[in-house]
């Protein structure tokens, strides 16, 4: 690729803004970088991008930014509607998301997924079936993952497999997508305020396989009843394979028993039993189904899958156990940043959950969220903005109102509650069941702050063996 003689405008500041920054600095472009945000308030090393030779525009965005530009790049945090980016379309100028950047850069065939929950978990574990074929250092894992997707590309060039997360946020710029297998997982209430109703959110969420052709396959959720819909505008030649924990199909992945089973072309292909999985829950059950799906068409072999399928246990800051104090389990689930996403985490339990949750919030209907905690849990700690819709909310549900504890906007006023709340055989669980904005920089911070302050406890800390330190996304 060559941008040699091209101006390109990226709009969005961020971890995606960069990238495509740098990419088009290296493949000879012109580029400007513009946040509505001044750099004083964007908590980011800018000195790189200067020393590559990229303009710098920070504050008010008007039309004068446009000015003998050939590409915009809107970066996920970038609502396309912005006057700007209206401005580029009604100009006839290309606006494409880092996303569709990847995708022109790419050199080997990319397998994405999509869906309101499950995203990440599915991606990793879907990169790890993929290496079987590939290779790990041929495979690449990269999108709405925290990695972006064009640098991912162009690490991995020619005869590998790029594992793409995609978000709804990221499809909103993207035209002309086109993976070789992609997926969606779910569709539940989630980003209404960014997309304005369901409708626009699932659409955008469809675009993941629009430009599939021949040759191509989506893996569907057979037991949702929105994205079972969504066959009937899959392009055509493109095939279909349905996954369902629930339904016995002729055709697709099915538990068998307890069997994960594949049925295909006339072929019954067995892989692991749901105990044997290493992710646990029925929400993992439908994750590892998917994964499985896209590693089959991409050539996997099913033996060789197995292992693999067995030994992974799972992602940071999803329903992740990390460590039992005075008996007491704690999980760090901050990856739940909606409703539905916490009812799987609540349903993962039997019960006897204390329940950390709130944050920023989505304004999501809270009725059968409360009706789960009533269920499942034993107490409720409120954090951030949301604490009184919370509140009110799960005293309407009928939770016993002396068991709700307000914290705040404080994280360790909430985990100091959990330690004098919690006995031995109950869990701790940070589901927030909301974004963390109003507290933290993103949903990683807010789990690695749980996790610093959990580990500071007082008493007889055990730490799981596999237990490492990581580093830390949209629906």
């Amino acid at each position: 690729m060559s941008f040699t003689a091209k101006h390109m405008l990226v709009i969005g500041a961020g971890v995606s803004g960069f990238a495509a920054a740098r990419i088009g600095r290296q493949f000879g472009a012109a580029v400007t970088l513009s946040d509505a945000k001044m750099e004083k308030d964007i908590n980011a090393d800018f000195q790189p991008l200067r020393d590559l030779g990229v303009e710098l525009v920070f504050g008010p965005q008007d039309e004068s930014l446009l000015s003998g530009i050939d590409l915009v790049v809107v970066a996920p945090a970038v609502p396309v509607r912005i006057p700007l980016v209206q401005a580029a379309y009604e100009k006839g100028i290309r606006v494409a998301s880092e996303v569709e950047l990847a995708q022109d850069l790419a050199e080997s065939p990319i397998f994405a997924l999509t869906g309101t929950n499950g995203k990440t978990t599915t991606t990793t574990l879907l990169g790890r079936l993929l290496a079987t074929k590939y290779g790990k250092d041929k495979t690449g894992v990269g999108g709405n993952i925290g990695i972006p997707l064009s640098e991912t590309a162009l690490r991995i060039g020619k005869g590998g497999a790029l594992a793409a997360e995609i978000s709804s946020f990221q499809m909103e710029a993207t035209k002309y997508f086109h993976p070789h297998v992609s997926a969606v997982l779910n569709v539940t209430p989630d980003h209404i305020i960014r997309h304005g109703s369901m409708d626009v959110y699932q659409a955008m969420k469809e675009r993941i396989f629009a430009h599939e052709g021949d040759g191509d396959f989506v893996v569907l959720n057979y037991d949702d009843e929105r994205v079972r819909g969504m066959k009937d505008r899959v392009p055509a030649g493109v095939r279909v394979c349905y996954f369902s924990r629930t339904q016995d199909l002729d055709e697709g992945m099915v538990l068998d028993g307890d069997r994960l089973t594949l049925r295909w072309d006339g072929k019954t292909i067995p892989f692991v039993t749901v105990d044997e999985l290493g992710i646990k829950g029925p929400h993992n059950v439908e994750n590892a189904m998917a994964a499985i799906c896209m590693a089959y068409f991409a050539g996997c072999d099913p033996e060789a899958m197995k292992p693999v399928l067995q030994k992974f246990v799972g992602v940071e800051h999803r329903i992740e156990y990390f460590a039992k104090v005075d008996g007491v389990k704690y999980y760090n689930d901050s990856k739940a940043t909606n409703t539905d996403s916490a009812i799987k985490a609540l349903e993962t339990f039997p019960g006897h959950i204390v329940l950390i949750a709130g944050g920023d919030d989505k304004k999501t209907d809270l009725t059968d969220f409360m009706a789960k905690v009533k269920e499942r849990c034993d107490a409720l700690i409120l954090i951030g903005d949301a604490s009184l819709r919370f509140r009110d909310a799960a005293a309407a549900a009928g939770f016993p109102e002396d068991q709700i504890y307000a914290a705040g906007y404080s994280m360790p006023q909430a985990v100091q509650f959990a330690h004098a709340i919690a006995m031995a055989g109950q869990v701790v669980l940070l589901s927030p069941a909301c974004a963390s904005f109003d507290m933290y920089s993103d949903m990683a911070h807010r789990g690695r702050d749980f996790k610093r302050l959990v580990c500071a406890l007082p008493g007889k800390i055990e730490l799981p063996e596999d237990l490492v330190e990581k580093d830390g996304g949209h629906a």
